[in-house]
């Protein structure tokens, strides 16, 4: 029962590649990652754009530099957390603990469901400061990468709410298989075993008695005479 809880199989068994990367866990965290890249990609390549007033580089949203690093370390936090935990649910499968498993898929919750919220906060802060941004030069010449980090800032919220919600499935999962085997083990051993019937071969207390004698003495044996006197 350890090996096969939190929606894993037995540990030690061997992974099938072509199931694994069908997985819509794998597909998500895939998708994650992509969409990573397409939000902090932008922002470095061509988030910085001249001010108007001198040579200097300003953020693209509304010369903020701390939203331009808010998106560049969200990002990267985020690709970086795909690539960890697409290694995780590789491993996934040899950890024989359930107890570890559980540890795991606590991580994957916690995390997933950490970056849905910083996500959204985001997204909300990018559309606000672009919002906000003056048009100008600079403005239209990086407008596309601006869009584009805030379009994939509201995609890797929808991917990970979906994480989060297979993360908590896969807890309620494991816990219920735990409970389980828990049950299982208790019921086993409260387990009562008969003793030995009657008549098992087992010797008994009883003494031994010797058969009643069939035969008579005769007291008069054949051939004897007594004699007169």
């Amino acid at each position: 029962m350890e090996g096969g809880s939190f929606g894993a199989g037995r540990a030690g068994a061997a992974l099938d590649p072509v199931s694994f990367a069908r997985r819509p866990q794998t597909l998500l965290r895939v998708a994650s990652w992509v969409f990573s890249i397409a939000v902090f990609g932008p922002i470095i390549n061509e988030g910085y754009v001249n001010a108007d007033s001198g040579p200097e580089l300003r953020c693209i949203f509304n010369g903020n530099a701390g939203a331009c690093r808010f998106g560049v370390a969200l990002g990267l936090g985020a690709f970086l957390a795909c690539a960890g935990f697409l290694l995780l649910d590789v491993r996934f499968q040899q950890i024989s603990s359930v107890r570890d498993r559980r540890r795991a898929v606590l991580l994957d919750l916690g995390f997933s469901g950490l970056w849905s919220f910083l996500w959204f906060v985001g997204f909300c802060f990018l559309t606000n400061q672009w919002q906000r941004t003056a048009p100008g030069p600079g403005t239209a010449q990086a407008g596309d990468a601006a869009r584009a980090a805030i379009t994939f800032s509201f995609f890797s919220i929808l991917s990970w709410v979906a994480l989060t919600v297979k993360a908590l499935q896969r807890f309620r999962l494991g816990t219920d298989m735990s409970l389980f085997a828990t049950e299982q083990l208790g019921a086993g051993a409260g387990q009562t075993y008969p003793g030995y019937p009657v008549g098992s071969g087992v010797e008994g207390t009883e003494t031994y008695q010797s058969p009643p004698f069939t035969e008579t003495l005769d007291t008069s044996p054949k051939g004897y005479q007594v004699p007169a006197y």
